[in-house]
């Protein structure tokens, strides 16, 4: 119980400490809007999107997710570091001192350089790797946009024509950073990682761009405001994009009643489309189950050779994507910064107090970005690493003529029923298919297969005595071999062979 009211305290915790920074985003936007010049709060926006939440979020990201695999795996994690303040000593706080203490040791630690290496293109190669990363989230929407204290205030950086444009060009910039930091090592391990690195992204890329072809063609646009879309309350019109629902079941356009339906949210629409999205950027962070590039039983990785902040330039640069992956995601395929019900009515009670509306859907936002990077590291520590043909085998034979398919299928709904309720159909259609497989189990006959000839998924080796003979015993013969142990082994067996 003790366990569970502090789980509930430190979520509280962590959603008002957002609340908060969001409220004050706003409020400086705003007073730099009114007393200095047009579009002051976009770099103001700076400061909070990308150095505050951005770079804060990936930082605790590096202890979240030793806390969280501990966690999986029944450990405890890492608790040995205190502060040595009195009432602290004895105290490891979950382990928030590892925080300070990887900082300080990265930042104290010697810069190590090659003999022989390219010293300018050994140094451009963490810095390459992480700036268009950390870029990416400038043309995410966190907020919606409002008027306050008579200053109009966008919580986004930037919102180029070209939109989606900018994601997929800045995105393969970071290609550079990996292929030059294994080139410039003068070590062959690490050109073999570079090597690696950059044909797994190049790959992927392919897929992760086809996979959004869709969403342009439903919202008819390439603008991440556009396609997240605004309420009716708010342009005092019709909503668009991923605002407006798809079928509405109560409330009235303009927020009289609480409005409930199905959302036009990307997920309902690209089901596809978001699992091809996902795989493909998550394989562009490199991240289990895709680090082959930097695989620690093969001593490959592309910066072996590195140290210190360098090093710790590429180990950030991982997770301020993961945190990027999370924006672009929620902003794409999961409404943004909406509510998935009760928007219309939640902006007109809230009209006369923007900041609190604000407040309120920023927050949101970023609680949809948290909840996807759990997901990501759930990913992470569940799944093992695959081997690189398999990863070559996913992007080319996989993700790439399913990508092709989706855009086909999208393009002619959207030709046919410009409304997309007919593309959402086939959506919901989708989810429902790949729920089935995924819940799918053996089949009778492949597990009888399994179990008596011993080419099951685990049949050689687990038996002591499969592994002597060459293949798993049935039950009987195992018992009988087991002697006075035969309950004990027959459950070993059955453990092995299922």
């Amino acid at each position: 119980m003790k366990r569970v009211l502090t789980v509930l305290f430190a979520t509280g915790f962590i959603i008002g400490l957002i609340a908060a920074v969001v409220a004050a985003s706003y409020a400086l936007g705003a007073l730099v809007e009114k007393h200095g010049f047009a579009g002051a709060s976009r770099l103001t926006n700076i400061l909070f999107l990308m150095l505050v939440f951005v770079m804060i979020i990936a930082t605790l990201l590096t202890l979240a997710e030793r806390k969280w695999s501990a966690l999986m795996q029944d450990r405890i994690g890492p608790n040995r570091a205190r502060f040595g303040l009195p009432g602290l000593k004895d105290r490891p706080l979950a382990g928030l001192p590892f925080v300070i203490a990887d900082s300080v040791k990265m930042l104290t630690k010697e810069a190590f350089h090659p003999e022989n290496a390219n010293r300018f293109l050994f140094n451009l190669g963490p810095m390459l790797a992480f700036a268009p990363v950390f870029a990416l989230f400038a043309i995410v929407p966190a907020g919606p946009s409002v008027r306050l204290w008579d200053a109009e205030v966008d919580m986004v950086v930037g919102t180029p024509d070209f939109g989606l444009l900018f994601l997929f060009g800045i995105a393969s910039l970071a290609v550079y950073g990996t292929a030059l930091a294994g080139w410039a090592s003068n070590n062959k391990f690490a050109l073999l990682g570079g090597v690696r690195a950059s044909s797994q992204m190049i790959s992927y890329e392919v897929a992760l761009g086809l996979s959004l072809v869709g969403i342009m063609l439903a919202f008819s646009s390439v603008q991440l405001p556009a396609i997240v879309g605004q309420l009716a309350a708010e342009t005092g019109g019709e909503a668009s994009g991923q605002a407006r629902y798809l079928w509405q079941l109560t409330g009235g356009a303009a927020g009289q009643g609480f409005d409930f339906g199905l959302p036009a949210w990307g997920i309902i629409l690209q089901p596809v489309g978001f699992i091809g999205f996902f795989a493909a950027a998550f394989a562009e962070t490199k991240r289990a189950p895709f680090d082959v590039p930097e695989g620690e039983s093969e001593i490959i990785g592309y910066f072996v050779e590195y140290s210190g902040m360098q090093f710790g330039l590429f180990m950030i640069s991982e997770f301020v994507e993961v945190v990027v992956l999370s924006g672009v995601t929620a902003a794409l395929f999961f409404g943004g910064y909406h509510l998935p019900f009760g928007g219309e009515w939640v902006a007109s009670h809230l009209k006369d107090y923007p900041l609190l509306y604000a407040t309120l859907l920023g927050t949101f936002f970023w609680i949809k970005v948290l909840v996807l990077c759990f997901i990501q590291l759930l990913i992470r520590w569940t799944f093992p690493r695959f081997r690189y043909d398999q990863i070559q085998t996913l992007g080319w034979k996989m993700l790439l003529p399913v990508g092709l398919i989706n855009v086909f299928v999208s393009g002619a709904l959207v030709l046919w029923d410009p409304t997309l309720r007919s593309l959402a159909l086939f959506g919901i259609l989708e989810i429902g298919v790949l729920i089935a497989l995924t819940l799918s189990s053996k089949t009778s006959g492949e597990e009888s297969h399994g179990h008596g000839d011993g080419h099951g998924a685990l049949g050689h080796g687990h038996d002591a005595h499969g592994a002597a003979h060459g293949h798993a015993l049935p039950h009987g013969h195992a018992a009988a071999h087991a002697g006075g142990h035969a309950p004990a082994h027959a459950g070993a067996h059955t453990g092995s062979t299922h």
